[in-house]
């Protein structure tokens, strides 16, 4: 049996009367679903509803108040690099000097300190290919805070994908985009999951 065919056989998500609350706050309660392997799913609802606190607890930042979770097979957990996350956008301070491609190298090692980054040849393949899947090499050495709006999501996509996950959670990958930029972004993932195998939410 291949991988690909195993790792179709366990659902990427399955939620059993799943709750979430903040201290004695309860968010919502009795969420009951399963998001099979390389499902692409759209979670919708007004601000406050608790779209991010279930982004939260798919990446093992917060227990469950009630209920299982189940994330690739295993209860979720901080660091999971079966598990590539795009955080809602937030505005990068101009004047920030690092460039694009370490941006995105972040993605393989930034949860460890001291780390060199480009000291490992094959970090720097998967680097390469993760900036070159979503078409941003032509500014990838240029700083970060420099670029528009698409052009870091393009990077923050290519830091999720760098660590060469199974699923990718994304958290209003959309806002602040104009119109323009919000359809070739939704494109691009839609053709790197398809590419890819991915397990979008």
């Amino acid at each position: 049996m291949t991988g690909s065919m195993a790792r179709s056989i366990t659902p990427a998500i399955v939620a059993d009367s799943l709750a979430a609350a903040y201290r004695d706050k309860l968010i919502w309660r009795n969420a009951t679903f399963t998001v099979n392997t390389g499902e692409f799913v759209a979670v919708l609802g007004p601000n406050g509803s608790g779209k991010s606190t279930l982004l939260r607890l798919l990446l093992g930042l917060m227990p469950p108040a009630a209920g299982s979770l189940q994330v690739l097979g295993k209860r979720p957990h901080r660091g999971n690099a079966e598990v590539g996350y795009v955080p809602q956008r937030r505005n990068i301070d101009r004047d920030l000097p690092i460039r694009g491609w370490d941006f995105v190298h972040l993605g393989i090692d930034g949860d460890r300190w001291g780390v060199e980054l480009g000291n490992n040849p094959n970090y720097h393949e998967r680097v390469d290919q993760a900036i070159k899947s979503v078409d941003a090499h032509a500014y990838a050495d240029r700083p970060i805070g420099r670029l528009s709006g698409g052009e870091q999501q393009r990077l923050l996509l290519a830091q999720a994908l760098a660590g060469r996950p199974q699923m990718l959670l994304l958290d209003e990958p959309l806002a602040s985009l104009d119109l323009r930029n919000q359809i070739v972004i939704a494109e691009l993932v839609a053709d790197l999951a398809r590419a890819n195998n991915l397990t979008v939410l």
